[in-house]
């Protein structure tokens, strides 16, 4: 049995929220009688999503190219209507025939790929879909667990524990300094690819304690001025990410040499390689550019 969320409320949001709720009517449900051919569904594998690409645009495919018959052999998750189009999730299963014209991607390309409010549903899908896969059973008692139907949510068909998506909050952070902007590199990094420092929130911290914390421990400067630019869900494989501006206080930068083997301030003219705007690290550093170059 399946039910609708009451649309929400509309509060002042930003632009891209706006959009997001103009577009995307999030749901637990559907009615069973209305035709799915058209439905657009993400097939999940950890990070990649399937999908078309054709004449350099990426398209998701729909029900009748994945389902001839039997579709609820597969564990489908419900997200709603986007553009009016029922939206489903599913993870990967190798029993599941992949169609002609259609494959994999790294949900990090079809960010790049497609507008803001289509990439924060897909985030929405891979969230979901990893949380579902690591959610069969409860972690109380062992026992399966069902999807509810008035929430979003998993219920243990034993010990009735509720299990709700997880999400890890971290921040990530442009430090300035005058004229230049922090950037690291992380040893997981390809070579000569930077990025702002980033870290999670621990228990006990606010945003603020974390960012201070992070970048001390990082590279051993302190900071100050800290104050919010924007947030972007983060489905590698749960997070949320609190984007933060800091002006520099203190230190020489010291790279701890366990995460961080390099980092330096860069002017917005000798930067290295660094994220695109697809992510909020890249927004922050097309923040410091955009306003070094107006200034």
């Amino acid at each position: 049995m399946y039910h609708f969320l009451r649309r929400r409320k509309a509060y002042n949001l930003d632009t891209t929220s706006q959009d997001l709720y103009e577009r995307f009517h999030p749901a637990l449900g559907f009615s069973k009688e209305e035709d799915l051919s058209a439905s657009i569904i993400f097939i999940v594998e950890e990070d990649r999503v399937l999908l078309r690409n054709e004449n350099g645009a990426a398209d998701f495919p729909r029900f009748s190219d994945c389902f001839v018959q039997n579709p609820e052999r597969y564990d489908l998750g419900y997200l709603g209507t986007l553009d009016g189009a029922h939206c489903f999730y599913m993870s990967y299963d190798e029993t599941f025939i992949i169609p002609n014209g259609l494959e994999f991607e790294s949900l990090r390309t079809v960010y790049s790929k497609v507008d803001e409010v289509i990439g924060l549903v897909a985030s929405r899908a891979v969230h979901l879909a990893g949380w579902s896969q690591r959610t069969k059973y409860c972690g109380v008692c062992g026992s399966p667990t069902r999807k509810d139907p008035a929430e979003l949510a998993k219920r243990c068909t034993s010990c009735k524990n509720i299990i709700y998506p997880r999400i890890s909050p971290a921040i990530i952070i442009a430090v300035v300094k005058e004229d230049k902007l922090l950037l690291a590199h992380n040893k997981n990094f390809k070579q000569r690819w930077y990025s702002t420092l980033a870290g999670f929130i621990e228990p006990g911290e606010t945003v603020e304690i974390c960012a201070q914390r992070e970048v001390l421990e990082e590279v051993g400067v302190t900071i100050k001025n800290i104050r919010y630019f924007g947030s972007q869900p983060w489905p590698f494989p749960d997070s949320l990410m609190i984007g933060l501006i800091a002006d520099y206080e203190s230190g020489e930068v010291t790279p701890d040499g366990v995460e961080i083997d390099d980092a330096a301030f860069f002017g917005a003219d000798e930067l290295p390689e660094v994220p695109g705007t697809y992510s909020v690290a890249g927004k922050l550093i097309n923040w410091f550019v955009q306003t070094r170059n107006q200034g």
